[in-house]
């Protein structure tokens, strides 16, 4: 029987349910992985309602952790206590969201005037919401549909405690579908504001759109990598493919790169991009709208040569099943950069497939140079930055990979 073919409850227990795992199924829980399957579970929870705050037994009866079951979802339960103790509700979140923003404090205070990410949904405990925050502004994003149940008092807290402008709230069609809710796109309580907001971020004059742009507004995982990459580009000839909105090519160019052309297929990302470039006074950055697989190919036909390729493709696995689709997709479009490359260029790859490990990232890498026959180099070896921390019970949440090489 499929999950749809279930009535859904739409009242809620004012004590936890309890819900029973198969057999074998509790170790991952007991290492406090926060993620029930459907699959996992031998009393699914299809009757309740979509919010209902559930304790996960072993098969022996015996508990294990506490969560909330969303009916909808294959994700079945999400996980937030570990302890009998822990009571699931406005005030667990609220600590839990006090503590992701003084987890960001630990290297310092907050700059008013740039961007970071506050909360980082499983790494902060907190699985299914992202906040990150945009000057004065917040871009929050739910992917759990469990939580929607504390919607505006997570909202209202936030408000409050961080004395924000505005905060848009969003929940994306693809999450919506595989949560059983509705994709949402608003500010909240009707408080928001007409104009893009702008921040600053290495040493750039930037501005994020929050209701039209990618997930909470933009991409903050790579602002350090992007400086850091930066550092080796000075006088060269660059190419930025899948550059979105110029990420890694407008920090090079503010930073010494002779120049640089960056590629992408979104005509609206581009037109972003160049806005920002004439904000800053960037004369040494072009862009060309063109699918990133065809046009490197294309490239490598002509004979193009530059002097550093940046790669920083978009997600190429959801899931388990497209690893080894992700992983060939990957080793074509590095093979295709190597081919751009002179003997000493530099290579700037990304992944943010959290499904494809650092160690199937780094074997591509290396079946690239066997196929091509040069040696490549690794100079580093990055992650994210430190605001979107790692839960080590959540190995999903090390997501990014970012090598810097020299090709030879």
């Amino acid at each position: 029987m499929s999950d749809s073919a279930s009535p859904v409850s739409s009242s809620f227990s004012s004590d936890p349910v309890a819900l029973r795992l198969k057999p074998s199924r509790q170790f991952p829980f007991l290492a406090r992985h926060p993620w029930v399957h459907a699959h996992a579970l031998a009393e699914d929870g299809r009757d309740l309602a979509c919010g209902q705050v559930v304790d996960v037994l072993d098969h022996d009866g015996n508990w294990v952790a506490r969560g909330i079951c969303n009916p909808a979802s294959r994700l079945r339960i999400r996980l937030y206590g570990y302890d009998q103790s822990v009571e699931i509700g406005p005030e667990l979140w609220k600590s839990r969201i006090d503590a992701a923003v003084a987890r960001r404090r630990l290297t310092g205070p907050a700059d008013a005037g740039a961007a970071e990410r506050l909360c980082f949904s499983e790494s902060d405990l907190l699985s299914g919401i992202i906040i990150d925050r945009y000057a004065d502004c917040l871009g929050v994003q739910f992917t759990a549909g469990g939580l929607m149940r504390w919607k505006d008092e997570i909202l209202d807290h936030l408000k409050a405690s961080l004395g924000c402008r505005a905060i848009m709230v969003r929940v994306d069609p693809k999450t919506a579908k595989h949560e059983g809710g509705e994709a949402i796109e608003h500010w909240h309580r009707d408080v928001g504001i007409d104009e893009p907001v702008e921040y600053h971020q290495n040493g750039l004059r930037l501005a994020v759109d929050l209701r039209s742009g990618q997930k909470t507004g933009g991409y903050l995982d790579q602002r350090l990598n992007h400086l850091t990459v930066a550092g080796y580009l000075a006088g060269r000839r660059v190419l930025d493919v899948c550059c979105y909105q110029g990420g890694f090519g407008l920090v090079a160019a503010k930073h010494g790169a002779a120049s640089v052309l960056g590629i992408d297929s979104s005509e609206s990302a581009l037109e972003a991009a160049r806005a920002s470039a004439a904000r800053n006074q960037i004369e040494t950055m072009e862009f060309k709208s063109a699918d990133c697989f065809d046009e490197l190919k294309e490239m490598g036909e002509r004979g193009d040569k530059f002097d550093a390729v940046i790669l920083d493709p978009p997600r190429f696995a959801g899931s388990r099943h497209q690893v080894d689709n992700a992983v060939r997709a990957y080793r074509r479009l590095n093979a295709s950069a190597v081919d751009l490359l002179p003997p000493g260029g530099i290579l700037a790859t990304c992944s943010c497939s959290g499904r494809v490990s650092r160690s199937d990232f780094l074997n591509m890498l290396m079946d690239v140079g066997r196929r091509r026959r040069r040696d490549i180099v690794m100079l580093e070896n990055r992650g994210p930055a430190p605001d979107h921390p790692v839960a080590i019970s959540c190995p999903e949440s090390d997501y990014l990979k970012c090598v810097i090489a020299q090709v030879w």
